[in-house]
């Protein structure tokens, strides 16, 4: 098995128990852990992660590192512009409708120059890091947050795109449109419960 399947795998397992909401306390754990359990633990977060992985794996090339690190990147400063107090408007909003746009972009098998896919990545990075800025705890280390939440974003990404790459060597993209669509339609749900 190649490690891009074994390390997706990997990342799937490790959060299937996380199923739930990102928006529980974690308090009681290390602050590295904190911040690594709130992307997994939320399914808005899980699937746009995982959606940016699959995009990254369908456009291939350059846009395998580019697209993810454009979102980790950006995340890490809205997660900071959040922890300054700068106020980031639409935040949840902006969660969910990354959460559509992504799988939309995924059923429509989107294709732009890597700065653009980069670009969209990136904004709506922009919200997730805000989310993870705005609810860590008081006491947490924010250094050692931040790593987490941008530790355990990056193995989603690898998720993502293990599975994608699984999906190409097969040569079925209509799995990858199937689950743009999955994507987008809990992304419609979450944003009208």
């Amino acid at each position: 098995m190649r490690l891009s399947l074994k390390m997706g795998l990997a990342a799937l397992i490790a959060a299937i128990p996380a199923l739930a909401s990102a928006h529980l306390g974690h308090e009681h754990t290390t602050s590295f852990m904190t911040g690594f359990m709130h992307p997994m633990g939320g399914l808005d977060h899980l699937l746009a992660m995982l959606a940016i992985g699959l995009w990254a794996a369908s456009l291939g090339g350059r846009a395998l590192w580019a697209v993810p690190a454009a979102f980790v990147g950006t995340m890490l400063v809205g997660g900071g512009l959040a922890v300054a107090g700068v106020q980031v408007p639409f935040i949840e909003q902006g969660i969910v409708l990354s959460v559509i746009l992504m799988g939309a972009l995924l059923v429509g098998a989107a294709r732009f120059p890597i700065t653009v896919c980069a670009g969209i990545a990136g904004l709506f990075a922009l919200f997730h890091g805000a989310a993870h800025g705005l609810e860590m705890p008081l006491n947490a280390n924010g250094a050692e947050y931040a790593l987490g939440f941008a530790a355990a974003t990056a193995l989603l990404h690898v998720a993502g795109i293990g599975f994608g790459m699984a999906v190409a060597r097969f040569q079925a993209p209509i799995v990858t449109r199937v689950m743009g669509s999955v994507i987008a339609i809990v992304g419609m749900y979450l944003a009208i419960t």
